[in-house]
């Protein structure tokens, strides 16, 4: 698995993104160079990098969730955890 440079938003993508207070660029860096990617289904991937919000900072798991069978892959979700041992590989 590479790091995706091309990538589509989709509509439900942009809208959890805003509610959750995500920034495109943030996904950006971690589809560019996530820390792990992890399969959880053929076709689908999970992006994810620890990153740093809020303030005082604190360190997250910033997850997204990337449909890889897509021609330009599609990003479908984007979260944030504070449960990094939970998802961590």
């Amino acid at each position: 698995m590479s790091p995706v440079t091309d990538y589509r938003l989709t509509d439900h993508a942009q809208f959890e993104m805003a509610r959750r207070q995500i920034t495109e660029a943030e996904v950006v860096r971690v589809l560019s160079a996530p820390e792990q990617i992890e399969i959880v289904r053929p076709g689908r991937a999970v992006y994810q990098s620890r990153v740093k919000f809020g303030k005082p900072a604190q360190t997250y798991l910033l997850r997204v969730f990337v449909d890889i069978d897509q021609q330009p892959p599609e990003v479908v979700t984007a979260y944030r955890t504070s449960k990094i041992e939970k998802y961590w590989r």
